[in-house]
């Protein structure tokens, strides 16, 4: 029962900064191993010199991230409700939802590997894979996404439930735990185990393990501290209720959306980019990867807060609620003006890290000083859209996620391309995304007038 009481002066009674970092540097520390993670599969293959191969597992990456989305709809939706529910003291309700969570997403997931094993050549041929890629994208494809794609999943499924049950440490090690795994035996399968010409069946090999073995951690995890939470796979627990199961679909398809339209923002840039050359496309897709690590801090930082606000919202203590969330805030905005400082000084050691090719490092360097200043607006624009998952207002949070990608920054790109040429690209984000924070806060401002004020 000590661990309970623990848990709930988390939520109830610990000062703000520290129930914050409770919750938020597990979850800053995984996402910064989640996304070297990320890199470290092209980063590998990349040393074998075989742009074939580099190109078949590149082109991989927005199906992949639908794996993601789907993990989006029952562990946002699923954990901010459950938070929520444990707000209200409804433990067997948060029960219910921990279990359909789960079974969810491993329904989705199925479905989708199943589609993928039976449509993976028509598929990646519409995706561009030539007879010199083909073969490559297919053995990433079979080993990541049709057999690991319930492990995957379900993986992020379960961080993102213990999490929202103040198990912020034990969620962040899952992930970190998967992705350190994965970085270890990327060169044992590539270069040791597997011949030569399979190193990218010995990725996706690799990246399968690392993801079953985190989805293995995960539900060792759940059984053994059973007694101590309400997150639960026993089917016996019974449906939640028909609201409950609107509240999870009604924040959790939002988010989904959300992501892929993100993964769409990046998509139109490189389209919009490789029309003036390889050079400048090299550049901003390490500029891409680089400007990452401030924006992963941020959304770590969103990741520990919203558990806390979701159940200070359901529990009516609005004054602590909105305490963590100008915490929050103030805490990514030091962090996002911090990264320009040292961005804007070590931009071009940083384009020396992944490339050696002058004309490249010196245009990666002009990219990443300039994308580098929307760092503070667009963790802006992300936490606000993570606070109203918080609040359970899906259709907000879906308006401003629809609003920030789909209405102005993809138009943006064109407009600014069109207007400024390749300068415009790289501006673009910061002129969106300061346009986007303007109408987050009218938006959030509007709410929370209406539904906090007024009661206090």
């Amino acid at each position: 029962m000590k661990k309970e009481t623990d848990k709930k002066e988390i939520f109830e009674s610990l000062p703000v900064p520290d129930a914050v970092r409770i919750m938020a540097v597990p979850m800053i520390i995984s996402q910064l191993i989640v996304l070297i993670y990320n890199m470290a599969d092209t980063f590998y293959v990349g040393r074998t010199n075989d742009p074939y191969m580099v190109a078949g597992i590149s082109m991989i990456l927005p199906v992949f991230n639908i794996t993601i989305s789907l993990a989006g709809i029952s562990g946002v939706g699923g954990g901010t409700l459950i938070s929520r529910l444990l707000g209200r003291s409804e433990e067997k309700e948060a029960k219910r939802v921990s279990v359909f969570s789960i079974g969810l997403s491993i329904a989705l997931t199925a479905c989708f590997s199943v589609a993928m094993a039976f449509f993976m050549d028509p598929l990646l041929q519409a995706m561009g894979a030539g007879e010199n890629t083909i073969a490559y994208a297919r053995q990433y494809t079979f080993c990541v996404l049709v057999i690991g794609g319930i492990p995957t999943v379900l993986s992020n499924v379960l961080s993102n439930l213990i999490r929202c049950v103040g198990y912020s440490q034990k969620a962040s090690f899952g992930i970190a735990l998967g992705g350190m795994l994965n970085i270890l035996l990327d060169p044992l399968l590539m270069f040791v185990i597997l011949p030569h010409g399979m190193e990218v069946l010995g990725v996706g090999i690799a990246t399968c393990i690392s993801n079953c073995v985190a989805c293995l951690y995960f539900l060792v995890t759940v059984y053994r501290t059973r007694e101590n939470h309400v997150i639960s796979m026993d089917p016996r627990e019974g449906m939640p209720s028909r609201e409950s199961v609107w509240s999870v679909l009604q924040v959790g398809i939002p988010s989904s959306i959300t992501t892929l339209l993100f993964d769409l923002d990046y998509v139109v840039l490189d389209r919009l980019m490789v029309t003036y050359g390889d050079i400048p496309l090299a550049a901003i897709g390490i500029v891409l990867k680089s400007e990452r690590f401030p924006l992963n801090v941020g959304i770590g930082i969103c990741q520990g807060m919203v558990p806390l606000v979701a159940y200070n919202f359901a529990s009516h203590h609005y004054e602590r609620m909105k305490d963590v969330i100008r915490y929050a805030r103030r805490t990514g905005l030091f962090i996002g003006m911090a990264s320009i400082l040292v961005y804007e000084v070590f931009a071009v050691f940083l384009m020396r890290f992944f490339i050696a090719n002058a004309d490249t490092v010196a245009l990666g360097t002009n990219f990443i000083r300039i994308r580098i200043l929307a760092t503070p607006m667009m963790f802006l624009c992300f936490s606000m859209v993570h606070v109203f998952n918080a609040f359970g207002e899906g259709g907000r949070a879906l308006f401003l996620g629809v609003t920030r990608w789909a209405v102005i920054n993809i138009p943006m790109l064109f407009i600014l391309n069109a207007l400024f040429g390749i300068y415009g690209l790289v501006w673009s984000q910061l002129v969106s995304d300061s346009v986007m924070a303007a109408i987050s806060f009218f938006v959030y401002r509007r709410y929370t007038r209406k539904a906090f004020e007024p009661a206090g």
